[in-house]
């Protein structure tokens, strides 16, 4: 399994959002400058965090784009799942899948799918933006967090 760009990107523009929490909102083309991403593809990344309510738009002048919770209430999880869907290594065993497979009372390999799928899951919904702030706080070297995101 493999995250597109709009999760990773995702990621690393909410991070960039969570180190600014509380100093007012953040320009998408500040983000897009600090993390090397295109304000274009940005646009359309936050207008599905909006829609979800992780992210709130301020206007004018000196608008951008705020948290709508604190670091701690937000997690990867619930970034990534916005922005790519489910997170599932087979289409047998995504939560949300309306059609069952005919064959999941005896394949053998779909109790593997979903042990892959909850491990994930476990992972990503245990990881906080607030997690990802003091991970950064600890590196030593904090002018090139960019590049390891």
């Amino acid at each position: 399994m493999k995250l597109s760009t709009k999760g990773r990107y995702g990621v690393k523009a909410m991070f960039e959002l969570a180190l600014n929490f509380g100093e007012g909102p953040i320009a998408l083309n500040s983000i897009a400058e600090k993390q090397n991403l295109s304000v274009h593809y940005l646009e359309q990344l936050f207008a599905s965090l909006r829609k979800a309510g992780l992210v709130k738009s301020i206007r004018g002048a000196q608008g951008g784009y705020i948290l709508s919770r604190k670091p701690e209430d937000i997690t990867v999880g619930d970034i990534i799942r916005t922005l790519e869907g489910p997170l599932a290594p087979a289409e047998c065993v995504i939560d949300d899948d309306s059609k069952e497979c005919y064959k999941a009372d005896y394949c053998v390999t779909r109790t593997i799918w979903e042990k892959i799928r909850d491990s994930i899951n476990n992972v990503v919904d245990n990881i906080t933006l607030q997690d990802m702030l003091d991970d950064y706080k600890k590196m030593n070297n904090t002018e090139t967090y960019m590049y390891y995101i």
